[in-house]
């Protein structure tokens, strides 16, 4: 049986559990990208082609939460090259503007070459004639070349959910024209902000000789020409879910005790990220502890809860800066805290959707301070969870949400005295302004939600006409 929409991803959008009678189990995986389909995924009679999380053969298709699932298997060494290797310790950190050095290794790159060939096959095998794929993700850039090249009949959309690295650093990928030629076999690239789109079409225009005109590529290919569409799509959350979840009694109840436990401090901030070094937590940590030294916060009638969730442990920059992230804190916390209390509470778990709810219900400033970010999605659910206009957003100017969020404190998280002077503001701000600056927030996220993003880039993709110009008033936004 065949679909007419598949949804390729490196991850299903469950996990793969093995009982201890050696029977496996799925549960469903957190994140944005399972909200947003699912719904979609449903009326579609569509398919998920994707990684079970665990290395080894992968097992048959088979229906799960109402979605039709294909696994790819991947080799505990392909699970190393591809995943850990290629994917986030080259790709990774170029796309973040180098924060951490990316490494090539060619071993590396036919791995991926490998496994994107494997995803561009299942796909390929699940999708209906004429029908349509849609590709997420830095760690598939190949397949929809290779989709093409298997399947021409289909409509084919990509969405990159990371930035896009202006061409400066893109020039240092030794494989940068085959990425080129591997993205430009959809009919649609999309991305989080029109400067990713741009820095794409830049790229494009570099190394290759293919015409660019208002946001199209024309690529020549056996046949008729085919036109391709770069445009902004910034993605969203399923707000309406985070707003109903921080009205429950429960999380209401549960933020009230969150407070008491920390001390009742007057103050709470909150930072909330992946332990990554593009999260930019150690010049959180480095600001707010200035701000203990210099008496501009003290203790115990301000505090900070760091979440920092577990993240691609076995990189070794990854490890490196939770070694840099912990001694910080507990440097502060020696300086600073006093017996029943202290100035930062550091949690390296990950939590529930109810309990995050309540931490942010809990908060009066929330720090998103990344370096570089393709959106941020907990900055939108900080403010979906903000159901009493109370809360302040201090978010970084380099996320993609910093184009969407009109009524955050902007930042440059670089500037450590101009982050100390914003989370010295959020602080002190006056209830007014605070209201006024929230439900501004509350009214562009609670209507741009996740399911407007999807809809929005099908439809985009349905109206692309791949054998004549498209027009700049289409949906979504041209580069």
């Amino acid at each position: 049986m065949t679909h007419p929409l598949v949804v390729v991803a490196n991850r299903l959008p469950v996990d793969l559990t093995v009982e201890p009678d050696g029977t496996p189990s799925w549960q469903r995986s957190p994140g944005g990208l399972v909200t947003a389909m699912e719904p979609v995924m449903r009326q579609a009679d569509a398919a998920w082609v994707g990684w079970p999380g665990s290395p080894g053969e992968a097992p048959g298709p088979f229906d799960a939460d109402g979605m039709h699932l294909v696994p790819v298997g991947l080799s505990a060494q392909e699970v190393a090259d591809f995943y850990e290797g290629f994917s986030n310790d080259t790709l990774w950190p170029l796309s973040h503007d180098v924060i951490s050095p990316p490494v090539y290794h060619r071993h590396w790159w036919d791995a991926y070459r490998r496994v994107n060939r494997r995803y561009a096959e299942a796909a390929a095998a699940e999708a209906s004639e004429a029908g349509t794929v849609w590709v997420h993700d830095y760690q598939l850039q190949l397949v929809p070349a290779m989709l093409r090249e298997l399947r021409p009949d289909l409509r084919i959309g990509y969405f990159h959910h990371i930035p896009f690295p202006p061409l400066e650093l893109f020039a240092q990928l030794p494989w940068r024209r085959q990425v080129i030629e591997g993205l430009l076999g959809a009919d649609l690239v999309g991305f989080q902000r029109s400067g990713d789109a741009a820095n794409f079409l830049r790229v494009v225009r570099r190394w290759t000789d293919l015409p660019v005109r208002a946001g199209t590529v024309t690529v020549a290919e056996p046949g008729p020409e085919r036109k391709v569409r770069a445009g902004s799509f910034p993605i969203s959350i399923d707000s309406q879910h985070f707003d109903e979840l921080s009205r429950s009694p429960w999380v209401r109840a549960r933020a009230a005790e969150i407070r008491a436990d920390l001390g009742s401090p007057e103050v709470l901030l909150l930072g909330v990220d992946r332990l990554d070094y593009t999260k930019g937590i150690r010049h959180r940590i480095k600001a707010v502890g200035e701000l203990f030294d210099e008496g501009r916060l003290e203790v115990p009638g301000a505090a900070l809860v760091q979440v920092a969730s577990p993240s691609r442990e076995n990189v070794e920059a990854y490890q490196q800066l939770r070694e840099d992230v912990e001694l910080a804190v507990g440097r502060i916390n020696g300086e600073h805290g006093r017996i029943g209390t202290q100035p930062i509470h550091y949690l390296h778990h990950s939590y529930p959707p109810e309990e995050m709810a309540a931490l942010y219900r809990a908060a009066d400033v929330m720090l998103v301070t990344s370096l570089r970010d393709g959106m941020n999605l907990v900055a939108k659910e900080f403010v979906a969870a903000c159901v009493d206009d109370a809360g302040v957003l201090v978010l970084s100017e380099f996320t993609g949400a910093a184009d969407e969020l009109n009524g955050a404190l902007l930042v440059n998280p670089h500037d450590i005295d101009g982050l100390k002077a914003a989370v010295e503001r959020a602080v002190t701000m006056d209830q007014r302004e605070v209201r006024s600056r929230m439900r501004r927030l509350r009214r562009r996220v609670l209507t741009d939600d996740v399911s407007r993003w999807s809809r929005s880039f099908l439809e985009a993709l349905g109206d692309v006409d791949r054998h004549v110009d498209v027009p700049s008033s289409t949906t979504g936004n041209s580069a």
